[in-house]
């Protein structure tokens, strides 16, 4: 089992920056990636960035250039995603996930909110 625990979203105006945390506890050893993911209502969550446990990074198009995700070497199971220049279609809840060779765990989301 893994736990994730999401902190950082929150209200910002457009242009402004947010940073996400996830925290994983638990069986941390198994995990191979871990990435953000995003859903608003009515629409399929949405891949939003990915690292793996190599450092290789993979994000959605329309965040390449404004996204970052990141590790924590001295906590390997603490991933952040720095978020700049942010639009109001980036206001969804965002999802923290973490691959695991048998599949996939999430934390309970944390809301987003681009709005002047």
């Amino acid at each position: 089992q893994v736990q994730l625990v999401e902190s950082g979203g929150g209200l910002v105006q457009p242009g402004g920056s947010l940073r996400l945390s996830c925290a994983a506890s638990g069986s941390i050893f198994n995990i191979y990636a871990m990435g953000w993911y995003r859903q608003t209502p009515g629409k399929p969550r949405e891949l939003v960035a990915l690292i793996s446990s190599g450092g290789t990074e993979n994000y959605a198009d329309s965040v390449k250039g404004r996204f970052t995700i990141s590790r924590d070497k001295s906590k390997s199971a603490t991933v952040y995603l720095q978020m700049n220049s942010l639009k109001p279609e980036d206001t969804a809840v965002y999802y923290c996930n973490a691959q695991v060779p048998r599949g996939g765990y999430w934390g309970q989301g944390t809301q987003v909110t681009v709005s002047s």
